[in-house]
């Protein structure tokens, strides 16, 4: 029996960058968390303390705020030139992953029109990219995080198997709830307005999950994805993650209240959690593209 190295790699996580853009007046403003990791030729690091083939995290860090004074553009753009020129550094480095986050700022009005520098969070809504680079192959994976979203009729809830541990009760009209994270994933050829996809597929992802009747979250799910999959051709997969964000009735009875489907309790946790792919049976799968990326089955 020999003792030896597995799977590894290696980077900088979470790197905080905020561009201003003051080419005119209306300044834009960008605000990023971006995390990369190398893979590649790093064993004697671990076996023997050798670093000689290893790119310093803090180097990675430099190299997110130096690309970003030429402009970020998009994070699935931004992503893709930090990946292609750390995986070509060196002889040693075969890959690079790079995550980026966007944080979205709104303009703040005032006397009824957007101010050129004044601006708001919005709210806990992330905008996602994650590009990997493999040898000569590029993946891209586009996306959003905490997209909570919500409809008070319009779900159903029944059939389900009963056992002595069953206690829930069926209904025909609920509250349904969630925070949607969906990642989908690009063909390698495509070039897409990366901003305008992006829109499109959450609105797709919206007006799915509102117009479906819903006879459960995961037929919903896989209504949400099939309809991003019909509207843009260029993706060739989502995946979704779902937690079931559980309203219950409050009884009020205690104090001789009724309760007509009015008032109800928000439980955050234990809570349902759905999780699905959607995808083209006719496309390669990728599986090196979602290497590193939790939270979905």
């Amino acid at each position: 029996m020999a003792i030896v190295l597995g799977p590894h790699q290696y980077g900088k996580a979470e790197v905080r960058v905020v561009a201003v853009d003051r080419s005119s007046p209306r300044h834009t403003l960008v605000d990023l968390n971006v995390s990369s990791s190398l893979r590649g030729d790093f064993a004697s690091a671990h076996t023997v303390g050798d670093n000689s083939h290893v790119l310093t995290t803090d180097t990675q860090k430099n190299t997110v705020f130096a690309f970003a004074r030429d402009g970020i553009g998009t994070p699935e753009e931004f992503g893709r030139r930090l990946a292609r020129h750390f995986a070509g550094s060196y002889d040693w480095i075969t890959g690079a992953r790079v995550a980026v986050e966007s944080y979205g700022w709104d303009r703040i009005t005032v006397g009824g029109q957007p101010h050129d520098h004044a601006f708001r969070k919005d709210g806990g809504e992330v905008r996602t990219a994650v590009v990997t680079v493999d040898g000569d192959d590029a993946h891209i994976l586009a996306g959003l995080t905490d997209l909570v979203v919500l409809k008070t009729t319009g779900s159903e809830f029944w059939g389900f198997p009963r056992d002595r541990y069953t206690t829930l009760a069926e209904t025909r009209d609920r509250i349904l709830a969630t925070a949607v994270t969906a990642r989908w994933r690009y063909y390698l050829g495509a070039e897409p307005d990366w901003d305008a996809t992006f829109a499109g597929v959450r609105t797709t992802l919206l007006e799915t999950f509102a117009s479906t009747h819903s006879l459960a979250l995961q037929q919903s799910l896989y209504a949400m994805g099939e309809a991003v999959l019909e509207q843009f051709p260029d993706i060739a997969e989502i995946r979704m993650s779902m937690p079931n964000k559980h309203h219950f009735l409050q009884d009020l009875s205690a104090f001789g209240l009724d309760n007509p489907d009015v008032v109800y309790h928000a439980d955050d946790r234990p809570y349902g959690l759905i999780e699905g792919t959607v995808l083209r049976n006719d496309v390669a799968t990728a599986e090196i593209a979602w290497h590193g990326t939790p939270g979905f089955c």
